[in-house]
């Protein structure tokens, strides 16, 4: 998705350029002393800046180890079909003009991980929605949110 950074709800965080391209949490430290040394603003203050966002927490929800691999490739063919914006890597990551909505089948166990977010509260409702429909249609029920 070309992010110079990405993070994950676990605290792992990745930078995408001047390293190995795995996370590191020492490097992460240097890399954020790194851009305070560069400002006349506080860490405070730089967090202040970004955008407010409305999102779901971390979504799991039980699928048949036998089948949650298939379930996330089902999505992915509906939302290429359909002509959907979206990244395929390790699930599939849907954009929209609400914002952008992930589902994933998990590697250690029998559930599907998802999360959406969104500039405003209807739009993340629209995602859910969505994420809602597309789960149903390969017969998986979405959480009562």
């Amino acid at each position: 998705i070309g992010a110079p950074l990405a993070g994950e709800m676990s605290g792992h965080i990745f930078f995408a350029d001047g390293y190995y391209g795995f996370d590191d949490a020492v490097y992460v430290a240097v890399r954020l002393l790194a851009i305070l040394s560069r400002t006349r603003e506080s860490l405070a203050e730089l967090r202040d800046q970004l955008p407010v966002v409305f999102n779901t927490p971390e979504l799991r929800f039980p699928c048949d180890e036998t089948r949650k691999f298939e379930v996330v490739r089902e999505v992915q063919d509906r939302m290429r079909r359909a002509g959907a914006d979206m990244t395929d890597i390790d699930g599939v990551r849907v954009r929209t003009a609400d914002g952008w909505w992930l589902l994933r089948a998990s590697n250690t166990q029998a559930v599907l991980v998802a999360r959406a977010e969104s500039a405003s509260e209807d739009g993340l409702a629209r995602l859910k929605e969505e994420l809602a429909a597309e789960l149903g249609a390969s017969g998986v029920a979405f959480p009562d949110l």
